[in-house]
Parts: structure tokens; C-alpha cells; sequence
């Protein structure tokens, strides 16, 4: 069984929790206690060959809480090859996960990893993984509070599903 990562480690190098450097997004987006981060496949961030982008979830109180990937569209073969290689690759860093709340999706055992797939407009899939800090609940809950929708409603909206 594989370990949670320490609570100090998210994707990509970087730490939870307050922000003192960025490198500079494609996009800024805010609302109440968030703001996102958007970086595409032009910024270091997100220059990956499979991806189209990433996006830096950062709480007004608790700084950085959540890692959003999001991968470039896949016929059919190569989405089941890229799904199980991040699969693989979750189970080493987080567990044996367990089906998440979307269809087809999985969630990791602490609930800090969900990996779906999203359905595009011509029919493509594209896969979305997203990684959370260890105080992405508050966050959420104040977000809830200010707005009247938590912070997963987000994620939820961009993979067309219900999210952890």
C-alpha cells in the first residue's frame, strides 16, 4: 500500500498552503475566498505533451489547496492507455483507489486525489485529475459561505459530474 504524501507536497514541486512566487498564468479567474490560476500549454507549468492545462486553486486564508490537470483529448485506445498510466501511478502515490462519485471516476482513499474523465463536445475524452491540501475543507466551507456553492462545484462544472 502506498503512503499519502507528506501534507507539505503537492503536484507539479510545489508546496500547500501561502504562495510567495508564481510563475505568471495564462489567466487569472476570482471568486469570493478563491482564485484560479489558469495556466495552458504555453506556460512551464503546463508544457507537457498531454496536457492542455493546470489550474492553481489558492484560498484567500489557506493559500494553495488544490492542482487541477487537465489532459489533452483522446480517442478511445489512448484514453484507456493515459487513464491507467495515471491510474498506476495514483496507486503508488496515494493508494488503491476507490470509485468516485462521477461515473467512471476514481477517488483516491483519503480523498485527496479524483481522477475522471470528461466528455467534449465532439465526442473526445479528456482526462482531469485534480490533487487537494490538507485544508482544501475549510476553504471550501468558506467559499460555500460567501457564494452559496462549495469550492468542488468548480471542478464539478468543468468535468460535467459530481465531484468528492
Amino acid at each position: 500500500m502506498a503512503a499519502e504524501p507528506t501534507a507539505a507536497e503537492a503536484p507539479f514541486g510545489l508546496v500547500w498552503g501561502p504562495m510567495d512566487r508564481v510563475d505568471k498564468p495564462s489567466i487569472v479567474d476570482r471568486e469570493a475566498n478563491l482564485t484560479g490560476l489558469y495556466y495552458f500549454y504555453d506556460r512551464p507549468l503546463a508544457s507537457g505533451p498531454d496536457t492542455v492545462g493546470v489550474v492553481l486553486v489558492v484560498c484567500r486564508e489557506q493559500g494553495l489547496q488544490q492542482v487541477v490537470w487537465v489532459g489533452r483529448p483522446l480517442d478511445g485506445p489512448a484514453h484507456a492507455t493515459a487513464r491507467e498510466a495515471i491510474r498506476r501511478e495514483g496507486v503508488r502515490r496515494y493508494g488503491e483507489p476507490q470509485p468516485g462519485p462521477a461515473p467512471g471516476s476514481l477517488v483516491s482513499p483519503s480523498g485527496q486525489a479524483f481522477l475522471a474523465t470528461r466528455t467534449l463536445p465532439d465526442g473526445a475524452l479528456g482526462l482531469v485529475m485534480s490533487a487537494s491540501g490538507p485544508d482544501y475543507a475549510a476553504c471550501s466551507e468558506n467559499h460555500r459561505t460567501a457564494t452559496g456553492h462549495p469550492a468542488a462545484a468548480h471542478m464539478a462544472d468543468l468535468i460535467g459530474g459530481m465531484v468528492p
